[in-house]
């Protein structure tokens, strides 16, 4: 069973009501949730959540891991081992594309970077700025300089690491993929779609909660690592905004305006993520959601 949709969407919640009355182990698919430094801010389930039902791949990567979706869907396979040796349902959960996509149709097989080719390309990136390493990238493979925005550091500095570790481009990569772990016919897939100003609101309210339950903290002692600022963890909704604000640079208030907004338009892009890249998911109101997943499993209460 796969449960997807937009952050702040109870998807969580809804996945740990199936696991309790079906005896299944909830999965993460969640990139940001996979860290151990921020269960507050990322809104991983509780200990006391983790504690009712197995829950697996939560904080199990320390932030300076530049952690991907190839080390994930190796992972995803093997805790998905555990619940099919066991026959107890696997439910996968989150709001990472990405992530649901690997699972369902592979992955490219982009073997790992060595960590001294990383280390050169940021440190360019940072000494020349964005514009010149995507002017290089276009001479060094032009197929994904042309697909990438000019400034999206991330993704040029990426496709750059490729190029320098492989001596082959990353779309050539992206032909010769990874099988996926649930073919199609082997699941059922849900994206819960809630209405989007409530969700909005939601969005707001939770992130106001994270900061009441010690964020700010969890923050600062990620700060104090002083690790990498591309680094999936640094980016995570409100981290860098807070960091602003713990040096000084912006108030609380403003750093909370930022984080909210961000993970707003986070959501919205992940509607229109999985409408585009993931039709097989089935649409569902979150308060229909408990009826679809009746119609849909055998013997569920």
């Amino acid at each position: 069973m796969l449960i997807a949709g937009p952050t702040a969407s109870g998807k969580s919640a809804l996945a740990l009501e199936l696991a309790q009355k079906t005896g299944g182990v909830v999965i993460n698919a969640d990139s940001m949730q996979v860290y151990r430094d921020l269960r507050i801010l990322t809104a991983r389930p509780t200990p006391e959540e983790e504690a009712q039902v197995p829950h697996r791949l939560y904080g199990h990567v320390d932030a300076a891991v530049n952690f991907s979706a190839g080390a994930w869907l190796a992972d995803a396979a093997r805790v998905l081992a555990e619940p099919r040796a066991q026959n107890r349902l696997p439910i996968f959960v989150g709001g990472t594309g990405l992530y649901f996509k690997a699972l369902t149709s592979g992955l490219s097989a982009v073997p790992p970077i060595p960590a001294g080719i990383r280390d050169s390309v940021r440190a360019r990136l940072e000494r020349d700025g964005v514009e010149a390493l995507h002017a290089e990238l276009a001479r060094r493979d032009p197929a994904s300089a042309e697909r990438l925005k000019p400034r999206d550091r991330t993704r040029i500095a990426r496709a750059l690491e490729v190029v320098e570790a492989t001596s082959r481009s990353l779309t050539d990569w992206h032909r010769d993929g990874l099988p996926p772990l649930l073919p199609p016919g082997q699941f059922r897939a849900l994206f819960l779609a809630p209405d989007r100003d409530a969700l909005y609101a939601r969005i707001d309210a939770r992130f106001d909660a994270m900061l009441k339950s010690g964020a700010l903290d969890e923050v600062a002692a990620l700060a104090a690592r002083h690790l990498d600022p591309l680094l999936p963890a640094m980016k995570a909704h409100g981290v860098p905004a807070l960091i602003r604000h713990l040096a000084g640079e912006i108030s609380l208030e403003e750093a909370a305006v930022i984080g909210r907004a961000d993970t707003r338009h986070y959501a919205k892009r992940q509607f229109t993520w999985f409408r585009h890249q993931l039709p097989e998911f089935e649409w569902v109101k979150p308060e229909q959601a408990g009826e679809w997943l009746s119609a849909v499993i055998p013997g569920r209460a």
